[in-house]
């Protein structure tokens, strides 16, 4: 039975034993993990992490003619404004000549809504929220504070249901409730598989004309969801849909800026198709539960073996493997002759690694694939999803150091200085520490870049070249920046703190 019938979602800390303290080699990982050792890993010294709400937040700000109520405190709402960009450029790509950008309210709890509840709050929230914007859905995310202090927003939404036009979507993003901030994946598809995908009864009908209904299932027969994740870019989705076409079939894209009222349609599909494994497994188990949708879910197409064998396995499905190959000879052999130049030059080149379990993992395989060496990687967390990839890197470097932590910065610099990489791929957050140290840097996502499928396994070697070709600046500024740690630690176990089942290292 799938969990979609509670009312929140198990954190992946019961459902996938995800763990996100570890240091020490990619077999040791392995080992540890198949073995159950890292479930009661814990740090003795913690410094920086994320909570769930960012990731969760992220997602749901981009879900068109929506309004998305952050219950809690003032300043859990935060993240909004730094995802405002991202979504007002996506508007205007989307041809949009007023883009809005992401549409937030607070309920603003305050010291006595603790002791008092703020489920009143919230009511008030929801319908002024429906008063004044009309959207499609209104989805009321729960913070830590309502979560401590007990507010029950399914009982609020299914109360004032009735008295709204939106459709409700109660999402539980307490931070308090898990160390995964992957959870919040799980807990925005638990709201979108209990509310969105229902099929408005406008849709049921029955179709009487034959040549109307061959055509039809002609369309769903060659239909798939393509899951995206909101660290994709637009250009990656461009370029997913493009080789997707290319073998004959069609796309829907689901959940980033997929609309409320098209979510249902997620329900006629012929296959599901995942570019995450570690985002996408929750909803993906619900489809092929409730409406017998299969899926595949092994490989995020980053690179040419893994964009490769992506497109492979789907085009078995529909039996088009003559198709995709024809495909994958052309797009190959073009890459091939562009790469030669590049690969001359990144061959030995050392890099180091941080953001999302499965983008960290297969971006470092494209980039062993490349003739670079990987000296390390920092995956946020680790799950039975990242074992795939974990493998593949393993084979050409059975010593190479992992380090699972989400953000920990002094664990980072303590590893950059230890193996001193040419370059550095990660977040925002992990980057700045990584040029401070006078290491150049890549986003290892975002922007008006291409990462997944061919044309971005080209854009992350073209870049990286690029990159590599003049450090002055990363050298100069190494030398201008105080760091914030004594020169003391960089001689220390980078994973001194790390307690394995409680005991110290």
């Amino acid at each position: 039975m799938h969990y979609i019938n509670e009312k929140v979602a198990p954190k992946r800390e019961e459902r996938l034993g995800s763990c996100i303290e570890f240091g020490g080699t990619a077999g040791e990982l392995k080992k540890q993990f198949v073995g159950g050792c890292l479930r009661n890993n814990s740090r003795g010294f913690c410094q920086g992490s994320i909570c769930q709400l960012l990731p969760g937040t992220a997602i749901l700000n981009s879900i068109p003619e929506s309004v998305v109520i952050v219950h809690g405190s003032l300043g859990c709402g935060g993240a909004g404004h730094n995802q405002n960009a991202s979504i007002r450029w996506r508007q205007s790509l989307a041809g949009s000549d007023n883009p809005k950008g992401t549409l937030w309210l607070t309920t603003n709890l305050n010291k006595m809504d603790v002791v008092s509840g703020g489920e009143g709050k919230l009511e008030e929230a929801v319908l002024e929220a429906d008063r004044r914007y009309r959207p499609a859905s209104i989805i009321v995310v729960s913070t830590c504070v309502p979560g401590i202090i007990g507010d029950d927003i399914d009982a609020v939404a299914a109360r004032i249901q009735p008295r709204v036009n939106a459709v409700i979507l109660p999402v539980h993003c307490e931070g308090f409730n898990t160390k995964i901030m992957a959870t919040a994946y799980d807990a925005i598809y638990h709201a979108i598989g209990r509310n969105l995908l229902d099929v408005p009864p406008e849709e049921k009908r029955v179709i009487v004309d034959e040549l109307e209904e061959a055509a039809e299932k002609i369309r769903k027969s060659r239909l798939v969801n393509l899951f995206n994740v909101s660290s994709m870019t637009p250009f990656d989705e461009n370029e997913l849909v493009r080789i997707l076409k290319a073998i004959g079939l069609e796309v829907n894209i689901y959940p980033c800026f997929a609309h409320p009222e098209d979510m249902w349609k997620a329900t006629e599909a012929a296959l599901s198709i995942s570019t995450c494994p570690t985002h996408d497994d929750y909803i993906l188990s619900h489809l092929q539960e409730k409406y017998h949708i299969p899926y595949i879910l092994k490989h995020m197409p980053i690179g040419i073996n893994n964009t490769n064998q992506w497109l492979r396995d789907i085009a078995k499905f529909f039996a088009l493997e003559d198709n995709a190959e024809k495909v994958i000879a052309a797009e190959n052999a073009g890459l091939e002759e562009a790469l030669a130049p590049i690969r001359k030059n990144l061959r030995g080149k050392k890099a180091m690694l941080s953001a999302g379990e499965i983008r960290t993992f297969a971006t470092a395989v494209w980039l062993q694939e490349l003739g670079m060496e990987i000296v390390a990687v920092r995956p946020y967390h680790y799950d039975e999803f990242g074992e795939v990839e974990l493998d593949k890197l393993a084979a050409v470097s059975p010593d190479l150091k992992v380090n699972v932590a989400t953000v920990h910065p002094y664990e980072t610099v303590n590893l950059i200085e230890r193996h001193r990489p040419d370059l550095y791929l990660g977040h925002s957050s992990d980057n700045i520490w990584a040029a401070k140290l006078g290491i150049p840097i890549l986003p290892i996502y975002g922007g008006a870049n291409t990462y997944v499928g061919y044309v971005g396994a080209f854009d992350i070697a073209r870049r990286i070249n690029r990159v590599l070709k003049n450090i002055s600046f990363n050298r100069h500024l190494r030398n201008n920046v105080r760091q914030p740690y004594y020169q003391s630690w960089y001689g220390e176990d980078p994973f001194k703190y790390i307690q394995a089942g409680g005991m110290d290292r």
